[in-house]
């Protein structure tokens, strides 16, 4: 007697499984490499803009002292440096401290938020500062909160 039906066909059937596992693994591998990318990008683009943040919140700091405008270097202290110091206590205080003629912002490290710049003052004397930098709580823009 005959089968009803004929047998299927073998043919193929195991370079189909294989392309088939190949083509998932491959979506898995590109999913979460992507994804892997994408975390390390953030991170570096994170990395970067505190340093541009810092690098500019300091050079508007040490640029209002040098032309005598401090207001324009009070606005960029945060928020716990100015709960300390009043803007007219500290204009009368760095009025009377040496002038500064000018500096140099070295690099930001992200990781401490701190900075060195070089100070020249009125007389040729120089000096390396450190200055501590923090996020605004409000903002997150990165500000001047010490120096030492």
């Amino acid at each position: 007697m005959a089968p009803p039906f004929a047998a299927p066909p073998t043919e193929g059937r195991q370079s189909r499984l294989w392309l088939g596992l190949g083509v998932g693994a491959l979506a898995v591998l590109l999913c979460c490499g992507g994804g892997g990318a994408a975390v390390v990008g953030l991170a570096v683009s994170n990395m970067q803009a505190i340093r541009e943040q810092g690098r500019t919140a300091t050079e508007h700091y040490y640029q209002g002292l040098r032309e005598r405008n401090y207001g324009e270097s009070y606005d960029a202290l945060c928020d716990p440096a100015r709960r300390r110091e009043s803007r007219a206590q500290f204009e009368q205080r760095v009025s009377q401290q040496p002038q500064v003629t000018a500096y140099r912002v070295g690099e930001v490290d992200p990781n401490s938020l701190t900075v060195p710049v070089d100070v020249t003052f009125e007389g040729g004397r120089r000096r390396t500062q450190q200055v501590t930098l923090a996020p605004d709580s409000n903002t997150g823009d990165i500000e001047v909160c010490g120096i030492s």
